[in-house]
């Protein structure tokens, strides 16, 4: 394991063995029916665009945010494989953020061209819907590399840990050196992106645990 930037960013070179990431992709492929384009913003989470097609307006600015799919997966097996890490590097880390929910998880794929800009995964404001989330934000993001990097060009995984708005600045760290089933965890504030891939396909899992805020 290694640790970035004054522990902004948190990562296992050899996390899940080769063989999980291979059943991941599998099951995900199994549940390609369910496939999503990925939606940010105003348009919704997880919004079916065959069932309910984008305009023109909101493709094209999708288009200039983002550009993967997701499948959606819930499989409690994976969550086992992967929370001992995201825990792990909460202590090691010294972040010891109160954690009590876990999100789906997303399966991405990028494929030529793909990329998602820079972004944060947590928007401040606690869920308003009903349910675990309630009342909650996102703490840690967790990304697996499921892909061995041999296999694409590109679509690397940049952190901009000065929390300002990284169009106005320069990337501090792209993370390097990793292998297929790498973890990296960090505060889902940290600004961050993927870089259009250039070749082949990258396959990632991401995971978002949540709690309550200020805790």
């Amino acid at each position: 394991m290694m640790n970035n930037s004054l522990n902004y960013c948190w990562l296992f070179k050899r996390g899940l063995p080769e063989r999980v990431c291979d059943e991941i992709i599998k099951n995900a492929e199994l549940k390609r029916n369910q496939q999503r384009i990925a939606i940010t913003g105003d348009f919704g989470h997880d919004r079916d665009v065959v069932k309910n097609p984008l305009s023109k307006k909101e493709a094209k600015q999708l288009n200039s945010i983002r550009k993967s799919n997701v499948i959606w997966m819930n499989d409690n097996w994976i969550y086992k494989e992967v929370y001992p890490f995201i825990s792990n590097a909460n202590v090691e880390a010294g972040w010891n953020y109160e954690t009590h929910y876990s999100e789906s998880c997303q399966f991405t794929t990028y494929g030529k061209n793909d990329f998602y800009d820079w972004h944060s995964d947590s928007w401040g404001a606690p869920y308003k819907s009903e349910g675990f989330e309630k009342g909650k934000i996102r703490k840690l993001s967790v990304t697996v590399c499921l892909s061995d990097p041999n296999e694409f060009e590109g679509g690397d995984l940049q952190f901009d840990f000065r929390n300002l708005h990284p169009k106005k600045s320069k990337p501090i760290h792209t993370v390097s050196d990793i292998k297929k089933g790498s973890i990296i965890v960090f505060p889902s504030w940290v600004w961050h992106r993927v870089t259009p891939v250039k070749k082949g396909i990258r396959y990632s899992l991401v995971i978002w645990t949540c709690g309550w805020p200020f805790k």
